[in-house]
């Protein structure tokens, strides 16, 4: 059994996953083998060549957040698995605080850093209420990194199938069992959304979608609206 298992769902990030696997190769030469499962949901832009190319398991499925993290997990060996965004930038402090956590009945997530240095004051800002948010509630997003113990993850009931907010539902299961693991390393992921719909206007979005979440809008409907107006924005 590989000791970690990296699960990155993409839908055409091929310059993103290009980046993030090179950085992958290098860092792991100092751990013991890990897998990379990328579970693309019907990329166009050569996604699938490139997670090959780097020696990963490529899966292919309908394309839905849960849908494809919850592909990736029941093909995944690790006894850790790292659900990983693939805009994210991983450093060696990230990997090293990771694979530390082998063998632990454990699961979390990184504070998170937006952008590449230098990184503006309102992005910093964000950040910082992100990982505040994350340590006051126990719940994690995406953009942080979850990672999860294999057995904690299968008494919680796997990943949710759902094709938005499974971050916060996945959350919400394994918060049942035991508090996160804030990890203070931090792990860079893109504010291109925010670059794209504005500072304001675009955690105002995102505040809207998750409020509507929880008041039972489901993740479907959700889903429709949010790639939506993804779309438009291009």
């Amino acid at each position: 059994m590989n000791r970690l298992s990296i699960i990155i769902p993409t839908l055409n990030e091929a310059e993103n996953l290009r980046v993030l696997l090179g950085d992958l190769a290098q860092l792991q030469q100092r751990h013991a083998p890990i897998e990379l499962i990328v579970v693309d949901g019907g990329s166009q832009d050569g996604t699938c060549e490139i997670a090959r190319q780097h020696g990963a398991c490529v899966l292919t499925c309908a394309p839905s957040r849960g849908g494809q993290l919850q592909a990736g997990h029941l093909a995944s060996r690790g006894e850790l698995l790292w659900f990983l965004h693939a805009d994210s930038h991983v450093s060696a402090e990230v990997l090293d605080a990771l694979t530390a956590l082998i063998g632990k009945r454990v699961w979390g997530r990184f504070d998170v850093r937006l952008g590449h240095a230098p990184v503006p004051l309102g992005f910093r800002v964000l950040a910082w209420m992100m990982n505040l948010r994350s340590r006051l509630t126990c719940i994690a997003t995406g953009d942080q990194g979850i990672f999860a113990d294999r057995t904690l993850l299968a008494e919680a009931g796997g990943v949710p199938n759902q094709p938005l907010m499974e971050d916060i539902a996945l959350s919400l299961r394994l918060r049942r069992l035991a508090p996160p693991a804030c990890l203070p390393e931090r792990l860079q992921t893109s504010c291109r959304k925010w670059q794209r719909d504005g500072l304001v206007r675009g955690t105002w979005q995102i505040f809207r979608i998750r409020l509507a979440y929880a008041w039972g809008t489901s993740p479907a409907s959700l889903s429709k609206r949010y790639y939506r107006r993804s779309e438009v924005k291009k």
